[in-house]
């Protein structure tokens, strides 16, 4: 155990840093017998984010500026608080991770915090728990900025932000059908649920390689929400598709599975256009990729347009928060704006491909309105020759995140012929 929480703590130290959680853990060579406790741990110590700073604030007499011990106090006290029946075990793993991280000079801090939080347990949790961050697990301006936004459903939100979240998959219908994977999944000892035309459940999540038939091509992980792109783009054989911002290539796949389409898939970054090609090939499809930034359409367009376009553009993954806690860390005021700024441009050079009575269909995985309704809004006002499209009788279609399914945003904009 003191091998993961020395893991997790240099993991979590480069997150305090300014690194995404992905980019940290792939840096960090994590012993495979300790893997799986690293992961949950990490996760689960950002998912927390703002009760474990206030308590430090509160137990320590100055600023500590060493991130690895600082990061190891963190996930030690997180762990305090959830299993609280291992208290001296994680206080003694904790003092030895301290020993292997700093060669010995930290773990006397260690020590006495830990067992000072324990002396004054209940006093500090009354402490902090009047303060937003603590008790909701959010910086406050994202608290504020959902009260404004949701006040009826605000707190659902955040509550499912911080919650584990769902597995789901998607059926490829070109190999099977939704019935007869659901019971092949049955016949494997696996509780499921049938979510729509495409999605199943796993109530129980495992890893992909216990997944039946995933690396045949027979299935894909997919959030529910996510599966709602296909069939909203109202795909039809012999169509022209881009697919502008790709990667991981989960939304072009599931487009290929559903109508034979000619596509075309954008990716900006060589690495994770990459993705786009193992998931293409692991599902038996083919689609020309090119990685160039969707924006520069003089650099891969061939002047013919398309029918539709995913415009699934970068956001600040509000919505996927559960998926991604190290956004409660790295996110800033601003970058909601700075997102929808990319994302008007991103729209904006995308018209222009589309063919008249085409349809663009606009997406984000985000809950915050400045990326998503006020977005199109601002859109529509800008091109006197788009016009919404209805989704299921509403101008737009917003889904926030849930036991289900993750916070994910649609409009559909049809192009007026002239």
């Amino acid at each position: 155990m003191a091998a993961a929480f020395a893991a997790v703590a240099q993991i979590l130290s480069k997150i305090l840093q300014g690194r995404n959680l992905d980019n940290a853990m792939q840096s960090i060579d994590v012993p495979a017998m300790v893997r799986a406790s690293v992961v949950d741990m990490t996760y689960n110590t950002l998912r927390a984010y703002g009760r474990g700073e206030m308590l430090l604030d509160l137990l320590l007499s100055r600023s500590l500026k060493q991130h690895e011990i600082q990061s190891l106090l963190l996930v030690a006290l997180w762990r305090l608080e959830e299993k609280p029946t291992d208290r001296h075990t994680t206080v003694d793993q904790a003092v030895t991770a301290a020993g292997v991280l700093a060669r010995g000079r930290f773990r006397n801090l260690v020590n006495g915090v830990l067992r000072n939080y324990l002396r004054r347990e209940d006093e500090l949790k009354e402490a902090i728990s009047a303060h937003d961050e603590a008790q909701w697990h959010y910086p406050r301006w994202w608290i504020e900025k959902l009260r404004s936004a949701y006040p009826q459903e605000w707190e659902s939100i955040l509550i499912a932000g911080n919650s584990h979240p769902p597995l789901s998959l998607r059926v490829n219908k070109r190999i099977t059908s939704v019935t007869a994977y659901s019971q092949i999944l049955t016949d494997n000892g696996m509780a499921i649920a049938v979510e729509g035309a495409w999605g199943l459940r796993l109530l129980k999540p495992v890893g992909v390689d216990a997944i039946p038939g995933f690396h045949k091509g027979v299935i894909s992980v997919q959030d529910l929400g996510a599966q709602h792109t296909a069939a909203l783009l109202d795909l039809q054989t012999g169509q022209r598709v881009l697919d502008a911002c790709a990667a991981p290539g989960g939304k072009t796949a599931h487009i290929m599975e559903w109508a034979d389409v000619e596509m075309l898939a954008l990716e900006a970054e060589p690495k994770r256009a990459q993705r786009i090609h193992e998931n293409l090939d692991r599902l038996h499809l083919h689609a020309q990729v090119k990685v160039t930034d969707c924006r520069h359409v003089d650099q891969w367009w061939d002047g013919r347009s398309f029918d539709r376009i995913l415009a699934d553009v970068p956001c600040s993954a509000s919505g996927v928060v559960r998926r991604h806690p190290d956004a409660k860390y790295l996110r800033r005021p601003e970058d909601v704006y700075s997102f929808a700024a990319t994302q008007r441009e991103i729209i904006d050079a995308l018209w222009p491909v589309l063919a008249p009575g085409g349809k663009m269909l606009y997406c984000t995985c985000s809950v915050f309105p400045e990326e998503n309704g006020q977005q199109i809004a601002a859109f529509l006002e800008r091109h006197p020759d788009a016009e919404r499209m209805m989704i299921a009788g509403q101008d737009e279609l917003q889904l926030l995140p849930n036991a289900d399914h993750d916070g994910f945003y649609f409009a559909l904009l049809r192009k007026r012929a002239p």
